[in-house]
């Protein structure tokens, strides 16, 4: 919700200033205040020196772009002394971009040839390049200020809202609701872990990526050997944060099918998803129960 409000506050800002002075360069100052608005707010607590990053490496590309396309380029005419022109900044930029793997470094190689803008007829009309450069940088400067004044949510609070949404997503799971890719889902989730969250957040998280994934692949052995009831007994008290009774239920369930003696591949399969997530509804009993409240 943050992102998303920080976005619109931010891109609606910008075209107020563009109609408000009906700037030329009003457009692509809204597309690059919206791509770095949308680019950096997955980084939380970075997402505002990254911005800051990129607005400092654009614009150094756009001074060496303003250099070589008015005091070099003029006096060239052919495609190598073009290439060697360009190449004066953009080997040692992208040499420097891939040794230091700094933010403003990658942005002073990668946007040097959009702002140069080379074609085949070239123009030479500054200021038409400046108020294209300068837009692109206004662009950046306030998804930049956006981020110091709405700054992102804490890690602890990304962290503990990432646990809950999922705890929500496991009990829905476990009540029937179909999950196309519950692995692709989880490990998503795991992908925006802030750096800050603790180990036992993280390990909380794969424990629901495991139990969602046995669920997934028990539920149709279970239908197969004749127990699908008692699997859904046990479904339910973990929906309904009863992870003692839920375990209770698997243990009964994996006694019944010990003494099946047909269907012993898929009985094993069967039994050893059980001992799984028996054993890591035990081992994280207090988030299941609780509502990701640590």
């Amino acid at each position: 919700m943050v992102n998303a409000a920080r976005a619109f506050v931010t891109v609606c800002s910008v075209a107020l200033f563009w109609i408000v002075t009906a700037w030329p360069g009003g457009a692509e100052a809204i597309t690059f205040a919206a791509i770095s608005v949308i680019l950096f707010a997955p980084r939380a607590d970075q997402a505002h020196a990254g911005a800051m990053g990129f607005m400092v490496g654009t614009g150094i590309a756009a001074v060496a772009a303003s250099i070589i396309r008015f005091a070099v380029l003029p006096h060239l005419e052919t495609f190598a002394a073009f290439s060697l022109a360009i190449g004066l900044w953009l080997v040692p930029a992208g040499a420097a971009a891939g040794n230091w793997r700094s933010g403003a470094l990658t942005y002073m190689a990668a946007y040097f040839v959009p702002l140069l803008a080379p074609e085949n007829q070239m123009s030479y009309d500054a200021a038409q390049f400046y108020n294209a450069a300068l837009a692109i940088l206004a662009g950046i400067g306030a998804a930049a200020l956006s981020f110091r004044l709405l700054p992102p949510l804490s890690p602890e609070f990304c962290a503990r809202r990432l646990l809950a949404l999922t705890l929500r997503d496991l009990r829905r799971l476990a009540m029937g609701r179909t999950f196309g890719d519950w692995m692709g889902h989880i490990h998503g989730r795991l992908s925006a872990m802030p750096r800050g969250a603790i180990p036992l957040q993280r390990a909380q998280l794969l424990a629901s990526l495991s139990v969602g994934s046995e669920i997934v692949g028990l539920r149709p052995l279970a239908r197969r050997l004749g127990v699908g009831t008692d699997f859904e007994h046990a479904l339910a008290a973990l929906a309904e944060g009863e992870s003692s009774i839920a375990i209770e239920h698997l243990t009964r369930l994996d006694a019944a099918l010990a003494g099946n003696r047909f269907a012993q591949r898929e009985v094993v399969q069967a039994r050893a998803r059980i001992l799984t997530l028996s054993e890591v509804l035990l081992e994280h009993a207090d988030y299941f129960d609780s509502g990701a409240l640590t």
